[in-house]
Order: C-alpha cells, then sequence, then structure tokens
C-alpha cells in the first residue's frame, strides 16, 4: 500500500509540473487582448508574448532532459518548478510589453526542465502496462490544462486582471515542490554524458529564432526587407548547421541516433504536423473569438472546454487502447478526425453562434485529439530505451513545441497578408472612393487583423465601409488559418497510417520482466547487435 500510494503522489506530482508548463503556453492566448489594451501591444507583440516562451522552452528542452537523466530526475524537476515560480512573478509585474517579452523567455527556459523530467521520472516509476495507463493519465490532465487554460485565463482576466494568470502559478508551484520532495524517488542514468552541448544550445535557438523572427515581422517589414530575408536565411542555415554539429559531436544533447527507430522517427513526425495545426488553431480561435465575434475572455475561454472534458475521459482509454492494440489505428484516425474538426470551424464568422457554429467542430476536435495525443506520448517513450527516457521526452515536446512556434509564426504572417488582400479588394471596389482618413484607419487595421479598426471621426458611409471590409478580411484570414490547421491534422494522421508498425505479439505472460509492447520495436535491433533482448536482461536495480 505505501509503494502504491509513492506511484500514486508520483504521478500526482509529474502531472501538476507539467501542467503549470502547458497551462502558461496556453492560457496567456486569451489573455492577449487585454494586455494589447493595457501595453498597447500589437498582432507582432501578442504573437511574441507566446513565441518568446515557446522558443526558450524548445531551445532548452533536450538539455532539460539531459541533466535530468545525469544530475538527477527529481533534483532537476525541483530546480525548474523555483525558478518558473520566480519568472511568473516577473511577468505578472511586467510594465512594459517588451519586458513581459522578456520575462516570457525566461520562464520558457525554466519550464524545458518539468516537462521531459515529469516523464522521464513516471518512466522510472512504472513498467509495463502499468506505465501505460499513467502516462494516458498524465497525458489526459496535462492535455485538459493545454485546453483548460483559455476558461481558465478567461475568468481570471474578468475577475481580476490579465496579470493574475502568472500570480496563480505560485500556489501550484508550492504544492508540487512538497510533493516532489516527500513522494518522489531520485533516478539517474549511470552512463548518462556530464558534458553540456553549449554550440548546439546556441546554435539550435538561433536556428529557430531568427525564421521565427522574420515571420512575425514579414507582415511589417516586407519580404524584401533585410530585416526579413537575413535571419530568414540565415537561421535556416544555422538550424542545419546545428543538426550537422549533433550527428558529429560527441558530447551531443540530441542523440539522432533514436530517430533509426522507425517508431520514434515517426511518432516525432507526426508530433510536429499535428501540433502544428493543434497549437495554431487554439491561438488563433482564442483571438479570433474575443477580438472579432466579440465573445468576453470568460466566453473566449469556456468555447473550448468541450475538449477538455473529452481529453479528460476519453484519453485514458484511448492510451489502454493503443497499448493492448497497437497505437497505429488511433494515431491515424485521431488527427483526421481532429483535422475535421477544425475544418468544420471555417463556417465560424463575426456573428458566431456558439451552439450551431463553434461546438460542432469543437466536439470534433476533441475527440479526435481525444484519440491521438496519449497514443502519440506513449509511442514516442516506448519505443526507446528506459535508460533514454530523459532525452526521448525532450525530444518529442522539443519537436511540438518547435511545430507551435512556427506555426503561430508561419500562420501570422499568412493571417496578414489574406486580410490585406481582402480589405484592399473590398475597397477597391468601392464608389465613391474612401477618405484618405478611411483609408488610414484600414492601414492601422492591418496591424492587428482581428481587432475592428477606429472608425471615430469618420463620415457615416466611410465608417461603415471600413468596419464592413475589415470584418471580411477577419474572416477570411481566419477561415484561411483553420483550413491550413486541419489540413497539418490530416497530413499527421495520414503520416502516422502509413509510418507506425504496431509491435509484434509476444507471450509476454510468461516473461519474468515483460517489456511495455511499445519496446518490441527495439527487440529485433537487440538481436541483429548479438544483445538479449530487454526484457531477457537482467533487471536493473530499482532506483534509490
Amino acid at each position: 500500500m505505501a509503494e502504491d500510494r509513492r506511484k500514486l503522489f508520483t504521478l500526482i506530482a509529474t502531472i501538476l509540473g507539467s501542467t503549470i508548463v502547458f497551462l502558461d503556453g496556453t492560457i496567456v492566448n486569451v489573455a492577449l487582448p487585454a494586455i494589447s489594451d493595457d501595453l498597447d501591444a500589437g498582432l507582432a507583440d501578442q504573437q511574441w508574448i507566446v513565441e518568446a516562451y515557446m522558443l526558450a522552452t524548445v531551445a532548452l528542452l533536450l538539455v532539460g532532459g539531459a541533466l535530468g537523466d545525469q544530475f538527477g530526475r527529481r533534483r532537476m524537476f525541483v530546480i525548474g518548478l523555483v525558478g518558473f515560480g520566480i519568472t511568473s512573478v516577473l511577468c505578472a509585474i511586467a510594465p512594459t510589453s517588451e519586458i513581459l517579452i522578456g520575462s516570457r523567455a525566461l520562464q520558457g527556459l525554466t519550464g524545458a526542465l518539468l516537462v521531459p523530467g515529469s516523464l522521464a521520472i513516471l518512466t522510472a516509476t512504472f513498467e509495463g502496462a502499468e506505465r501505460g495507463k499513467a502516462i494516458g493519465t498524465w497525458t489526459a490532465w496535462t492535455g485538459i490544462a493545454t485546453v483548460f487554460g483559455p476558461a481558465g485565463g478567461g475568468a481570471l482576466v474578468e475577475a481580476l486582471s490579465w496579470r493574475a494568470i502568472f500570480w496563480v502559478n505560485i500556489p501550484l508551484i508550492v504544492g508540487c515542490i512538497v510533493l516532489a520532495r516527500a513522494y518522489v524517488r531520485e533516478s539517474v542514468d549511470p552512463g548518462a554524458d556530464r558534458a553540456i552541448d553549449w554550440l548546439g544550445i546556441s546554435l539550435s535557438a538561433v536556428g529557430l529564432g531568427g525564421p521565427v523572427y522574420a515571420l512575425i515581422e514579414q507582415p511589417r517589414e516586407g519580404w524584401g526587407s533585410p530585416m526579413v530575408y537575413l535571419p530568414l536565411i540565415g537561421g535556416a542555415a544555422l538550424f542545419a548547421l546545428f543538426l550537422l554539429w549533433e550527428s558529429r559531436y560527441r558530447h551531443a544533447m540530441l542523440d539522432l541516433s533514436l530517430f533509426r527507430v522507425r517508431n520514434f522517427a515517426i511518432t516525432n513526425l507526426e508530433t510536429l504536423i499535428v501540433y502544428a495545426g493543434l497549437i495554431g488553431a487554439f491561438f488563433f480561435v482564442t483571438l479570433f473569438l474575443q477580438q472579432t465575434a466579440g465573445y468576453s475572455p470568460l466566453a473566449a475561454g469556456f468555447a473550448t472546454t468541450p475538449i477538455s472534458l473529452l481529453l479528460f475521459v476519453l484519453s485514458p482509454r484511448f492510451g489502454k487502447i493503443a497499448m493492448s492494440t497497437g497505437p497505429r489505428t488511433p494515431m491515424c484516425v485521431g488527427p483526421i478526425v481532429a483535422g475535421a474538426g477544425l475544418l468544420l470551424l471555417t463556417r465560424v464568422g463575426a456573428d458566431a453562434d456558439y451552439v450551431t457554429e463553434v461546438l460542432p467542430g469543437v466536439l470534433v476536435f476533441g475527440l479526435g485529439l481525444s484519440a491521438t495525443v496519449a497514443p502519440l506520448t506513449a509511442t514516442a517513450l516506448n519505443s526507446v530505451e528506459q535508460r533514454h527516457a530523459g532525452i526521448a521526452s525532450g525530444i518529442n515536446n522539443g519537436v511540438s513545441r518547435m511545430a507551435g512556434l512556427l506555426a503561430i509564426a508561419v500562420l501570422g504572417a499568412l493571417i496578414s497578408g489574406q486580410f490585406g488582400s481582402t480589405v484592399d479588394s473590398e475597397i477597391a471596389g468601392a464608389s465613391p472612393a474612401p477618405a484618405p482618413e478611411a483609408q488610414s484607419a484600414l492601414d492601422d487595421a492591418k496591424e492587428n487583423p482581428f481587432v475592428p479598426p477606429d472608425t471615430d471621426g469618420l463620415a457615416a458611409t466611410d465608417a461603415d465601409r471600413v468596419a464592413a471590409a475589415a470584418t471580411e478580411g477577419a474572416e477570411s484570414a481566419f477561415h484561411l488559418a483553420m483550413v491550413v490547421n486541419g489540413v497539418l491534422m490530416i497530413a499527421g494522421g495520414i503520416v502516422a497510417g502509413f509510418g507506425i508498425q504496431n509491435p509484434r505479439r509476444r507471450e509476454e505472460q510468461i516473461a519474468p520482466r515483460a517489456a511495455p509492447a511499445g519496446e518490441c520495436a527495439r527487440c529485433a535491433q537487440d538481436a541483429r547487435d548479438g544483445q538479449p533482448a530487454e526484457h531477457e536482461r537482467p533487471a536493473e536495480p530499482s532506483p534509490a
């Protein structure tokens, strides 16, 4: 009973620690309009408030997993919690958008220690089918945080202030530290390399940051500006150099050899595609519902709550199904269904009725997402050896954050371009031509496409034209975003359908230490290497 109790509270601690990170990745979305009003932040600044956090998290996520393997997973988990608390306070008291963006970057650096640490702790604590259930439960609750963030954030913004979304982290962090210190056993990888790949960290951060900066600034600067094409080309070149460096450096933070395992490689490819659609969709749905459709922060937040409920009920069940029958079917069908849900959201307009227009797409999307997240996470971890759990979870979470990072930047550029071209075509056909003041109002609106333009001081006719053109542009831009995100989700499902291999069924019930289903993928490789299969090797001593 004592061991069961320890495992239960270990699971709770890992869920709570990861939930804080995921919550801050989404809860801020619903607060962006309030932040924009308070700190005078346009679309580019709103993107950076989200992107700075994600970029910093991606830059150190692989290192976070490796540090846990080297110096102790519980130790790095607690250090990450303390750092996240300090940086949350900095975000809460930020007086300008620039300081808030910088504080969000620091917050992302500390968050990089928590997510891979959580999954590595679970992998070291649970085995076999019990591990699959634990990961399914972890996925359900952290998935709920990803989509419940807007609802909770909306309530805090309406009741208090946007700053409350950062203050709320503090009691959660304190409780998580208490649980971790009391119940989580320390675990390390005795063979882990203790060198830190500082050059790899720098190359990956600049290599990702350059294109993201270029894409966010492109609507304002234009493709011909050196402020756009230089960081875009330079960043891509540096990221290619990062991959080359990681393939050759002895102490590389990214173990590219893991991608030789088919299921691990395909799972991460699917993660890249699916999470681009997922994170991009949530970012722009929340903005559109508030800024264009006129939903309050609370209403916009609760608009996606059905997804939370579906994840809570269905995600653990799909995790069990994937462990017993194989992950390919849920990893294929789930994203396709979720993509269909996003395509349904192309019916949403500026006067969107929630029940008839928004809810159907949300329900279909939530159903597909519930079938996807648990099998995807479990397959990424179970396809590699347990001693690589920290770096494997770091890679998989890094890929998902990188997907969202690029999706928001690319979609921001597409939305701005679509809004601008739609508005220009609407005004071009107007007769008589709008006054210069009306054109100036539309030019200002291009800085923040979903926000209704300021028509004060315009003649009634021009004010109506400007408002109508901006509404048409916002709807067109939002529909384009949902199509792109929906197609990405469907493409991810197709990749899984053709690429994922279900592990072969073995008579595991007679084995003294049955391996999780996903580990079968490497048994054949062990045999080719002349080594005993993982489940036939002597059991490692339990971590102290």
